[in-house]
């Protein structure tokens, strides 16, 4: 999983943001699973990417409105 920037994350459309919004809860949800196995860095990571997405979302609206 490759790590998103911000600029990156600004310049998507508003369907591809939601589309990787889905990938990441799941992804979140699986690596919750195995975080007793794993570090937990990687769950960590995949929070910090929503947080951007988030963030970026609310900029979106924030601007257009």
């Amino acid at each position: 999983m490759a790590k998103l920037r911000f600029e990156e994350i600004k310049k998507m459309k508003k369907e591809e943001r939601d589309k990787k919004m889905k990938e990441l809860k799941m992804e979140l949800i699986k690596s919750k699973a195995n975080s007793s196995k794993k570090g937990s860095s990687k769950v960590k990571e995949v929070k910090k990417m929503i947080a951007r997405i988030l963030t970026a979302i609310k900029q979106e609206e924030k601007t257009k409105a």
